[in-house]
């Protein structure tokens, strides 16, 4: 790719991403099995995206954003949080995907992807276990207690300029032996620009 491209097409979909953010609308839905309940909880979080040198497998060249995502549930903001994540959003301009690299702070790996388009505004990325290219890993215990059947995020950049996400993991529940669906949700609003140039298109 021409080094005289900005940098910002490189990145395809994924400058709007660029920078420091905060919800305050979270909504987490799961089973908690100590108590035997589903439940939501509310919360709050944090996330940065940063832009990554270009990565280079043979002829695929991939670029991206490293990522980290952080939420506290309400009124325990100055406490540990509950939910922690770091990954990579890549771009891969050739064959026109986008991925999700993720690791969970419980022992959850994911890699997760689909197809896009350099202007898309609503990206998608999907998973589930025992696929060769965009699959799930747990740990053990997890596997036996919460086993993951299916995984979907959405992160949608609105005309406002917030950014919105949804995640669904389907999961069979040991303790019931049903499916159910654990979800989250939020809304984002940039508090910090890191390269604002970058991010024009």
């Amino acid at each position: 790719m021409p080094n005289n491209i900005p940098y910002s097409r490189k990145l395809g979909p994924l400058p709007p991403f660029v920078g420091e953010w905060e919800g305050d609308a979270g909504v987490d839905r799961s089973y908690h099995n100590k108590d035997e309940w589903t439940t939501e909880t509310a919360y709050f979080e944090k996330a940065w995206f940063k832009p990554i040198p270009v990565q280079e497998n043979g002829q695929q060249v991939l670029w991206g954003l490293h990522y980290g995502m952080t939420a506290w549930r309400h009124g325990e903001e100055a406490m540990d949080p509950f939910h922690d994540e770091v990954g990579f959003l890549l771009w891969d301009k050739a064959h026109g995907e986008v991925m999700r690299t993720v690791v969970f702070g419980r022992g959850i790996a994911i890699l997760a992807g689909s197809s896009a388009k350099p202007d898309d505004k609503v990206l998608t990325f999907d998973a589930k276990p025992g696929q060769a290219h965009y699959g799930v890993l747990q740990n053990k215990y997890l596997l036996e207690r919460a086993e993951i059947r299916d995984f979907k995020s959405k992160f949608t950049v609105n005309d406002d300029g917030t950014l919105a996400y949804t995640s669904d993991l389907l999961l069979k529940l040991a303790a019931t032996g049903e499916e159910m669906h654990h979800t989250d949700k939020n809304v984002l609003h940039r508090v910090r620009r890191y390269h604002p140039s970058a991010e024009a298109r």
